[in-house]
Formats: C-alpha cells, structure tokens, sequence
C-alpha cells in the first residue's frame, strides 16, 4: 500500500505500510508513511510444494518488513492483503504453504488486530481531499462536530459505523464499509494505534485525532 497520499487502498490514510495498489485496504489517511516500497521492493514469493491447483493468477508473497502474506496478480500486477474475492485458495500459487510463514493470511498474524473506521478530514488534515471531495475546506471544528453527530447516531443504534462509512467516511475504505483488515503495531499513526488496540471487539471508540482528521474505530476482531 502506498503509505503517503495516494487513495489507492485501505490503509492509507492511516497507516505506515506498503504499497499494495488494489482493493485491499485504504488506510494511507493514517499511516506513518514509512514502508512506502515494502511489497513492491524484494517481496517473498511463496511457491506450492503440492499438486495444488494454480491456474489463478494471484500468487501469494511475503512483506519483508510486516511479516505479513500478501496477494499479487500476475496479469493485472494488482496486490491486496486480503484474501481475493472470488478466488478459490487451492487455486492460488503458494496459498497453501502460508503457515511456513507463521502469518494466517485471512485471520491476521499474532498480536493483530481488525477494525473499520469513518474518517472526517478538515482543510488542515495532511491530505485535504478524499474520494468525496477534491479540497475539504472544512474546519477542524465542523470536522469535530460531524464525527460527534456520527457518534451518537451509531451509538443511539441508529445506523452502524460501516453504514456511515460507506458514505461519509473521507478514507477510500468507505467501498469497503471502513474496513481496514488486520494490522499490527507500529503500522497506523501513533494516535490510531492507541485508541485501536485499547478497544474490546465491537467496541466503538470516541472521536481520534490524528494527522489525518478525526475517526471513529471499531474494533472487530
């Protein structure tokens, strides 16, 4: 994943992570934009040592810095951390020697977490703009009032958190109701990570501020 400003997947407006450029996760919003080149540059590429079926073209590799598996196209040159939809695993070069990897590719390595979250940017925010807007003009105010607005909705359980993202979060993981996937520490911005990993599954967060605009979290698994 692109780490720095390009809404491409999941994780990038929040994380510090690589640059699989697909569907996988959005969370460049809130990332630390350290491992910019991380599944691009010298990946691992896990190979079957059975008779599996390997006519698909994702093949999965290996992140060198997030210990992570991670799923590239051949054909489309397309990378996702999670698992593509559609694709049946057997079908998958090397799906079946992850766990020589010690990395559990649809249930997250040890000491991961899963979460969605509905990110609110303002004109300050790192990266002023979103899939919604070109140039957020907001202020860091309206920002506080509309993630506060959001809050109590979700929590009076009037709508749910991946219901609102879907169409008000600023993060391009909105396509996928907020949903980040799984991530370790040091991957989001410092700020992110806290709240996340203090949270129960299911739990909602209050409003996080980081350099990316406000969120609400929830932890899912």
């Amino acid at each position: 994943m692109s780490t720095n400003d390009d809404d491409q997947n999941g994780k990038e407006e929040i994380n510090s992570t690589p640059d699989v450029k697909s569907e996988g996760k959005s969370s460049e919003d809130i990332s630390t934009a350290a491992d910019s080149q991380d599944t691009n540059a010298n990946p691992t590429t896990v190979t079957n040592s059975n008779n599996a079926d390997t006519s698909s073209p994702w093949e999965v590799r290996v992140s060198r810095s997030r210990k992570m598996v991670y799923y590239y196209n051949r054909e489309t040159k397309e990378s996702t951390w999670e698992l593509p939809k559609g694709v049946e695993t057997n079908s998958i070069k090397g799906y079946n020697e992850q766990q020589s990897n010690n990395v559990d590719p649809v249930n997250g390595g040890a000491g991961q977490i899963k979460a969605s979250h509905l990110l609110v940017k303002h004109k300050d925010s790192r990266r002023p703009s979103s899939w919604k807007e070109q140039e957020i003009t907001r202020t860091k105010e309206e920002a506080e009032e509309l993630i506060k607005s959001y809050h109590e909705r979700i929590k009076a359980n009037e709508i749910t958190l991946g219901e609102l993202a879907a169409t008000e979060s600023d993060c391009s993981s909105a396509k996928r109701k907020g949903d980040l996937g799984y991530f370790g520490r040091g991957q989001m911005q410092p700020s992110f990570e806290e709240a996340a990993f203090k949270l129960r599954v299911g739990e909602l967060s209050e409003p996080v501020w980081s350099d990316s605009g406000v969120h609400l979290i929830q932890r899912t698994q």
